[in-house]
C-alpha cells in the first residue's frame, strides 16, 4: 500500500520510478503519452489499482486482457497483469487483439470485468486502458475517478490468488460468432482500410466469410502507421479510402480505427458518409423489422434521427444524450434501446441485433446486410434517400484540461440567457437547448450548434448542421466560432471549415 512516485519520468532513467500522471485517468477511459506520463512501473501501479477495485465494489476479481499492435503494447499489458495478478485477480490474457474481441471475450469466457491495452486510433506515443467492471460496459466517471484515487493516494492493496490464464483461441471463437451468419446474396466489393492497425488481421477474415469481395487497403499490421493514424474521422484516410473505391469500383469502402470498435463508411462514388447519417440509414432497416424502436445517440448526431419522416412513420424515438462510447453504451441499456450510435462511428446494437458492445466488425456487416437487402441499389443511392442536411466536420479548438469545462458553462449560460430573453442566435430564434452534454442549441429553422469539452482531448468540440442550405450551415458555425473567440482560454480551431 505504498504511494507511487507519481511524476514525469527522468530522461535515460524511465524506469527509475513508478510515472503514472493523474491527468491520463480522463472521463470514461485512460491515456497517456508512453514512457513519459506512465511507464512500466507505474502499468502495474495500475493493474494493481483496478484489481483493488474490483475489490472494492465487490466485483468478481476475474479480468479479461488484451492488447493492440503497437510496439510497447505488448509490454505496458504484461506490467498491467503484474498488478492485477498482485492484487488476488485471475487474468484471461487473449493476447493481440481488437477491443471488441476483447469485450466479446468477457461473455464467452463467463468473466465480468476487462481491461484493454490500446490507444484507439491516438498517434504513436500514446497508450491506454479500455476498462469495465461489468460486461458490456466500460467505466463511467466516477469510477474512473475512484480508480485514480486509489492509485495516486497509494490505497491499492496486494492480495493472494491471483494467476494468469491463457485465452488466445478467442479470436477464432469470436470471428466464427460475428460470420455465423448467411452468406450475402449480392456480392458486395468491399475496400478494407485499416491503417496498418490491429483490425487488419481481423476485418478482411470477417468480410471475406460474410461473403464479400474484399480489397485490402494498408492491412498489413506495421507499428509506425506509415500511411495514416487509423482513424476513421480522419480526412487523409478517408481520401486514400476513397480512392481505392474509385480505382477497385467498389461497392462500398470500410475504414477500421486502431483497435477495432469504430468503422466509417465511403460510397460506391467515394464520397464519405458521416457515422450519423450511416447511422440514420441503419436505424430505419432496424425501425421497419422492429415497431417503435427505441434509439440512442450522442449530441454530435444529426437531427435527423428525430425528424426523419421514414423513422417517424415507424413510430421510432431517439434520445440525445451524452458523448462518448461509454455513456451511450449505458444509456443505451438503461432506456432498453434496441440500438445505439454515436458520430464517431461507435455503434452499439443491443438484442437480437447483438450484445450491446461497440464492435466496428459488427457495424460493417450491418452495412453489408443493408447493401444486401436494397434490390440492387448502391450506398449512393440509399444515402441520396435520406433528407439533405448540411453538417460541419467535428471541429476541435485547443482548450487546456484545466480550463475547458468552466469555458463551456459560461457558454451554456450564454444560450440559457438567449433562450429566456427569445433573442436571437445565427439570426434566428432558439427554440430548444439540451444541455446533457455541453450545450446544443437548435433554432427555429432547425439549424443547430453544438459546444462541449472533448472527453480525451484538451480541445472543445464544435459541430453545426442545417437543414435550409450549405450557406445556413455555415452561417451557424461561424456565430459559434464568433462566440468562441471572445474566450481567451481558446486556441485555434483545428481546421477551416
Amino acid at each position: 500500500m505504498s504511494k507511487p512516485q507519481v511524476g514525469q519520468a527522468k530522461p535515460g532513467d524511465p524506469e527509475s520510478r513508478t510515472v503514472i500522471q493523474p491527468k491520463g485517468f480522463r472521463e470514461y477511459d485512460a491515456r497517456w503519452l508512453y514512457p513519459d506520463e506512465i511507464n512500466l512501473r507505474g502499468a502495474r501501479e495500475l493493474g494493481l489499482g483496478f484489481g483493488t477495485l474490483l475489490y472494492e465494489r465487490g466485483a468478481k476479481p476475474e479480468v479479461v486482457t488484451g492488447h493492440d499492435y503497437r510496439s510497447y503494447s505488448a509490454a505496458v499489458k504484461e506490467a498491467l497483469i503484474e498488478g492485477l495478478i498482485a492484487a488476488g485477480s485471475t487474468v484471461y490474457d487473449i493476447g493481440l487483439a481488437i477491443t471488441p474481441a476483447a469485450y466479446y471475450a468477457q461473455f464467452a469466457l463467463d468473466v465480468p470485468a476487462v481491461a484493454m491495452v490500446t490507444a484507439s486510433h491516438n498517434p504513436n506515443g500514446w497508450t491506454g486502458v479500455k476498462m469495465g467492471l461489468v460486461r458490456p460496459f466500460t467505466l463511467e466517471p466516477k469510477e474512473v475517478n475512484d480508480l485514480k484515487n486509489i492509485v495516486v493516494e497509494g490505497r491499492t492493496m496486494a492480495r493472494d490468488g491471483g494467476r494468469l490464464l491463457d485465452a488466445a483461441n478467442i479470436r477464432e471463437r469470436y470471428i466464427a460468432e460475428l460470420t455465423a451468419r448467411p452468406r450475402l446474396k449480392r456480392r458486395l466489393r468491399a475496400v478494407v482500410a485499416c491503417g496498418n492497425g490491429t483490425a487488419g488481421v481481423f476485418a478482411p477474415q470477417v468480410l471475406n466469410a460474410i461473403g464479400c469481395e474484399v480489397v485490402p487497403l494498408h492491412c498489413e499490421l506495421d507499428d509506425s502507421f506509415p500511411h495514416y493514424d487509423p482513424n476513421p474521422e480522419d480526412l487523409v484516410m478517408l481520401k486514400s479510402l476513397s480512392r481505392a473505391v474509385l480505382s477497385a469500383e467498389a461497392d462500398i469502402g470500410f475504414a477500421f480505427d486502431g483497435d477495432g470498435d469504430r468503422c466509417g463508411v465511403v460510397d460506391n462514388e467515394g464520397s464519405p458518409i458521416f457515422a450519423d447519417k450511416v447511422g440514420v440509414l441503419l436505424a430505419r432497416a432496424i425501425a421497419g423489422e422492429h415497431a417503435n424502436a427505441r434509439f440512442v445517440v450522442d449530441v454530435k448526431s444529426t437531427a435527423l434521427f428525430q425528424s426523419d419522416p421514414v423513422l417517424r412513420s415507424h413510430g421510432a424515438t431517439t434520445e440525445y444524450w451524452k458523448t462518448g462510447h461509454s455513456y451511450i453504451k449505458r444509456r443505451t441499456a438503461e432506456v432498453d434501446a434496441i440500438a445505439g450510435f454515436e458520430k464517431s462511428g461507435h455503434f452499439f446494437f443491443r438484442h437480437p441485433l447483438g450484445r450491446g458492445y461497440d464492435d466496428g466488425l459488427l457495424s460493417a456487416i450491418a452495412v453489408c446486410s443493408l447493401l444486401d437487402r436494397a434490390n440492387g441499389r448502391s450506398m449512393a443511392e440509399l444515402y441520396r434517400d435520406l433528407p439533405v442536411t448540411w453538417g460541419s466536420p467535428t471541429m476541435s479548438p485547443h482548450c487546456s484540461d484545466e480550463t475547458k469545462y468552466g469555458v463551456v458553462e459560461r457558454v451554456m449560460r450564454h444560450f440559457q440567457n438567449l433562450l429566456r430573453k427569445g433573442d436571437p442566435f445565427a439570426g434566428a430564434r432558439l427554440i430548444d437547448l439540451n444541455l446533457i452534454n455541453g450545450a446544443r442549441a437548435t433554432l427555429e429553422d432547425g439549424s443547430w450548434c453544438l459546444i462541449r469539452a472533448s472527453s480525451n482531448k484538451p480541445e472543445l468540440v464544435v459541430v453545426c448542421e442545417s437543414p435550409v442550405s450549405e450557406k445556413r450551415m455555415r452561417q451557424v458555425f461561424a456565430a459559434a466560432e464568433s462566440l468562441l473567440s471572445s474566450f481567451s482560454e481558446i486556441g485555434e480551431f483545428n481546421q477551416k471549415l
